[in-house]
C-alpha cells in the first residue's frame, strides 16, 4: 500500500511539472510577442528536459512494482526539487 501512495504522489508531481513547463513556455511566447522579458531559453530547456524525465520515470513507476517503482518515484521527486531549486528558488536567494 505505501508504494501505491508514493506512486500516486509522484504522479501528481510529474503532472505538475508538465503543467509548469507549459506555463513557462507560454510565458516565453507571450513575453516575446509583447516585448517584455520572460523566461530564457535555458529555463525552457531545463523545464522541458525535466518534464520528459519525470514522465518517463512515472511510466516506469506505474508499470513496475517494489523497489523499481520506489526508485522511479524518488527520481521524480529529486528531479522536481532540482528543477525548482535551480530555476525558481535559487534565483532570488543570491540577491539577499
Amino acid at each position: 500500500m505505501p508504494v501505491r501512495w508514493l506512486r500516486a504522489f509522484s504522479g501528481v508531481i510529474a503532472g505538475g511539472v508538465v503543467v509548469l513547463t507549459l506555463v513557462v513556455i507560454g510565458a516565453a511566447v507571450v513575453g516575446r510577442d509583447r516585448d517584455f522579458p520572460g523566461p530564457g531559453s535555458e529555463s525552457i530547456v531545463w523545464h522541458v528536459a525535466t518534464a520528459i524525465l519525470v514522465v518517463a520515470a512515472q511510466v516506469q513507476a506505474d508499470r513496475r512494482r517494489g523497489v523499481v517503482a520506489v526508485a522511479m518515484s524518488i527520481v521524480i521527486i529529486a528531479a522536481t526539487v532540482l528543477l525548482l531549486w535551480t530555476q525558481w528558488w535559487d534565483s532570488g536567494i543570491s540577491d539577499l
